[in-house]
């Protein structure tokens, strides 16, 4: 069965709505058309897939996965340039995917969803967008939790008389060689930028408002007799995958708080920073005051070396206010500045697409989400029908790759859709026993007890709502298998099973 056309060939009602064509909604999408299941469409607020791989184009950007990690099990490829990809390259990879599935066609591009509201009459999904009303049986929210750039509050900042953007939004119009650059933020996307503004010629000063962890990347190019050999035996790069992916789960253990593995990994990266940095000065500023992983772990071989150049400054302190050209720090250093870039990260503990999404009772997802992110199975969400959410509450991963935990999500809709009911509703008890387990989980682990304030946490309650507090093993264990004790069922559909 297909979707139901308009006029203009988009459709007004399809069994299953997708929100957000990055990896999460582009794989789902395969997935149901290769099962021969046609009736769904995405729609995308932008004019192109790719998701966080389209939106980021700062210099420097690429992934902090092994590429053949980071990609779909079901659709690998062989030729990767470097083991660490370029972004360009990912997103590239997402558009060759989605143009070999035939997905195009189901693609709604330039669509905005604006608000999506359970219809208990109808037993559906009534969404208005930016191009129109659709009708879905099945809503799956795919727009993920680095789509929304996150800004500081800074007194002044209007007042500034240069260009001012976030990574996430890269003005390639500013030519930055010769400029005074103030960086602020020292997450993943300021460690790959510093080091290409200061190959480009640009004066940078870095705004830290706490030293982060950083231990070496590794990376190289991937010679073409290693493309080739990939490409004409894909048992090996299967074999390549798996060790890739064991490796990386054994980092989970790092992740508990006081434990020999985690006092390990900070020797690791203090080593790094030693081996680094020689200016003693520079290196206290540099050194970490929490325990190794309460915030996101680094991996980089040319940011230590970056700040120790004459043409960069390291402002050991956040920026406070701006004044004009003039940027002061909190510790009341000034400096005068033509250009500021926000490497400030994004919005993840109050994920945006909850304000729209209106559930059976009238009120929104975010109101369900006032004391922070919860979901059954990570996915699903009492009083909101018919509602999965790909990459959401306790879904992500602080030691394995983001892909791994999106395929089983999509394993654990691929069942709910093979279900027979129209509507299946995950009881509150359900919801309310797992997240209460893996708040328990979470106890003792370096995310809650490791001294620091991250963008894990939920800013109103602590709680840490965004990783899994497991391997990604244990997560697939878990999650992957759809199991309808929990739902309460109704209505019946003639679905083929998936």
């Amino acid at each position: 069965m297909s979707a139901e056309p308009l006029g203009d060939g988009r459709p007004t009602h399809a069994d299953v709505v997708i929100i957000g064509a990055g990896f999460a909604g582009i794989g789902l999408g395969m997935r149901l058309r290769r099962a021969g299941h046609d009736d769904f469409v995405i729609l995308e607020r932008a004019e192109a897939v790719g998701g966080t791989w389209r939106d980021n184009t700062y210099p420097g950007v690429a992934c902090d996965i092994p590429a053949q990690l980071y990609s779909y099990s079901f659709r690998q490829k062989a030729d990767w340039s470097r083991v660490f990809a370029p972004g360009a390259e990912i997103n590239t990879y997402l558009s060759e995917c989605v143009a070999a599935e035939g997905l195009e066609p189901s693609i709604h591009f330039g669509t905005e969803s604006l608000e999506a509201r359970w219809d208990a009459r109808q037993n559906h999904w009534r969404l208005t967008t930016s191009r129109g009303d659709y009708t879905a049986r099945v809503l799956v929210t795919a727009a993920g939790r680095l789509s929304e750039p996150k800004l500081p509050t800074v007194d002044g900042l209007e007042t500034f008389a240069g260009p001012r953007f976030h990574t996430a939004a890269w003005d390639h119009s500013v030519d930055l060689a010769g400029k005074r650059v103030g960086v602020v933020g020292t997450g993943a996307s300021a460690v790959q930028l510093v080091p290409q503004l200061a190959a480009a010629g640009a004066e940078v000063v870095v705004f830290q408002r706490s030293a982060p962890y950083v231990i070496p990347r590794g990376d190289r190019a991937y010679t073409p007799a290693e493309r080739e050999f990939f490409a004409g035996h894909p048992q090996a790069l299967d074999r390549a995958r798996a060790d890739i992916f064991r490796a990386a789960e054994a980092g989970f253990a790092q992740k508990r708080h006081g434990s020999a593995e985690a006092a390990q990994h900070r020797e690791r990266a203090l080593g790094h920073l030693e081996r680094q940095v020689r200016d003693p000065a520079l290196r206290r500023m540099l050194t970490p005051d929490y325990e190794i992983g309460c915030k996101r772990v680094l991996i980089s071989d040319d940011y230590y070396p970056a700040l120790g150049l004459p043409t960069v400054t390291l402002e050991p302190s956040a920026l406070g206010s701006v004044a004009g050209i003039r940027a002061t720090a909190a510790s009341g250093a000034g400096y005068d500045l033509d250009v500021l870039v926000f490497a400030t990260g994004f919005e993840t503990t109050e994920l945006p697409f909850s304000r729209i999404v209106i559930g059976r009772s009238g009120g929104t997802l975010a109101e369900h989400w006032k004391h922070g992110m919860s979901a059954f199975a990570s996915t699903s969400v009492h009083g909101f029908p018919n509602l999965y959410i790909v990459d959401g509450p306790l879904a992500s991963l602080g030691h394995n790759s983001a892909v791994e935990m999106i395929e089983t999500q999509i394993e654990y809709i691929l069942g709910a859709l093979a279900e027979p009911a129209q509507v299946l509703e995950v009881s509150a008890e359900a919801e309310r026993e797992y997240t209460a387990e893996l708040d328990r989980a979470n106890a003792d682990t370096v995310w809650v007890r490791g001294g620091c304030s991250s963008w894990y946490l939920d800013p109103r309650t602590g709680r840490q709502t965004l990783l899994w507090p497991g391997t990604a093993r244990a997560f697939r264990d878990r999650n992957s298998r759809f199991d309808p004790a929990p739902y309460a069922a109704s209505g019946a559909v003639a679905l083929a099973p998936l």
